[in-house]
C-alpha cells in the first residue's frame, strides 16, 4: 500500500512538472526553429534571435525593462531597508499596523492595483510614460523588500548597534558597519525578488505605460496577436534572465550567511 502511494505521488509530481514546464520548454525549443512554423521544427537556427535584437521596438522594450527593473530595485531596496530597520525600533502596535499595510499590495490582485494607480496618475495629471511606470514598479516592489528583511531584523540582537555606539561609533557608522552586514542576506534576497517582480510585470505596466514606453511583457502580449516566431526568442530571453535571478535569490543569501558564520566562528 505504501509503495502504491509513493508511486502515485511520483506520477502526480511528474505530471505536474510536465504541465507547468512543457509550455516553457516548447517555446525555448521552437525559438531555435529555422522556419516560421510554431508546430513543425525544420532545422536549428539563431535567426529569430538576430531578428529580435535587430528589431527597434523589441530592442527598446528590452532596454526599458532592464533600466526600469534596475532603478525600481535600487529605490525599493533603499526605502524597504530603511523601513524595516525603523520598524524594528518601533513599538509593537505601530509595527503590526505597518506590517499589515505592507501585506496589502502583495495580497491585492494586480488588476486592482493597476486600476488604482491609473486613477491616481490621472487625478494628479501625470503624463503616462517612463516616470509613471517606474513609480508603479517601486510601489509594488518595496513590500517584497520589507517582507524579506523583516525576519532578519527579528533575529538580530538589538544590543549590537548600542554596543557599537558605546565603543565610540556614530549612529550612521553603527548602522552601516554593524546592522547592514547582519541583514545583508535579507537585503540581497529582497533586491533580487524586486528585480524579478519588476522584470516580469505585465498587468500594472500595461495600465501605466505611455509615450512609447513598453516593457518586454507588453511587447510579448502585442506580438501574441499575430504569428511571429520572434516571440519564442523573446520569451526564452525572459525565462533565462528570471531563472538566473531566482537562482541567485535562493542561493546567494544563504551562501553569504554561511560565510559570515564561518568568519565569526574563526
Amino acid at each position: 500500500m505504501k509503495r502504491q502511494n509513493k508511486l502515485s505521488s511520483k506520477i502526480l509530481m511528474i505530471l505536474l512538472a510536465v504541465f507547468f514546464y512543457a509550455p516553457i520548454i516548447y517555446a525555448i525549443f521552437f525559438s531555435f526553429n529555422e522556419g516560421k512554423s510554431l508546430t513543425h521544427f525544420t532545422g536549428f537556427s539563431l535567426k529569430w534571435y538576430e531578428k529580435m535584437f535587430s528589431d527597434r521596438e523589441m530592442k527598446e522594450a528590452v532596454i526599458y525593462t532592464i533600466v526600469i527593473a534596475a532603478l525600481a530595485t535600487a529605490i525599493s531596496t533603499f526605502f524597504g531597508t530603511i523601513t524595516a530597520i525603523g520598524l524594528s525600533k518601533s513599538n509593537k502596535g505601530l509595527k503590526m499596523a505597518v506590517e499589515q499595510i505592507n501585506n496589502l499590495p502583495i495580497m491585492n490582485p494586480d488588476i486592482v492595483t493597476a486600476i488604482g494607480l491609473l486613477v491616481l496618475f490621472s487625478t494628479l495629471h501625470f503624463t503616462k510614460g517612463f516616470g509613471t511606470m517606474l513609480l508603479a514598479h517601486v510601489m509594488f516592489c518595496t513590500p517584497y523588500v520589507i517582507l524579506s528583511i523583516m525576519p532578519r531584523m527579528r533575529g538580530l540582537d538589538p544590543n549590537l548597534a548600542e554596543a557599537a555606539m558605546d565603543l565610540g561609533a556614530t549612529p550612521v557608522y553603527a548602522l552601516w558597519k554593524v546592522v547592514i552586514p547582519q541583514i545583508m542576506p535579507g537585503i540581497i534576497s529582497g533586491a533580487l525578488t524586486a528585480f524579478t517582480m519588476s522584470f516580469d510585470d505585465f498587468v500594472i505596466s500595461f495600465f501605466v505605460q505611455g509615450n512609447g514606453v513598453s516593457n518586454i511583457s507588453i511587447i510579448v502580449y502585442t506580438m501574441s496577436k499575430r504569428v511571429n516566431p520572434s516571440i519564442n526568442a523573446l520569451a526564452t530571453l525572459v525565462t533565462a534572465i528570471i531563472s538566473i535571478f531566482l537562482l541567485l535569490a535562493n542561493f546567494l543569501p544563504d551562501k553569504i550567511g554561511k560565510k559570515k558564520n564561518l568568519a565569526l566562528q574563526a
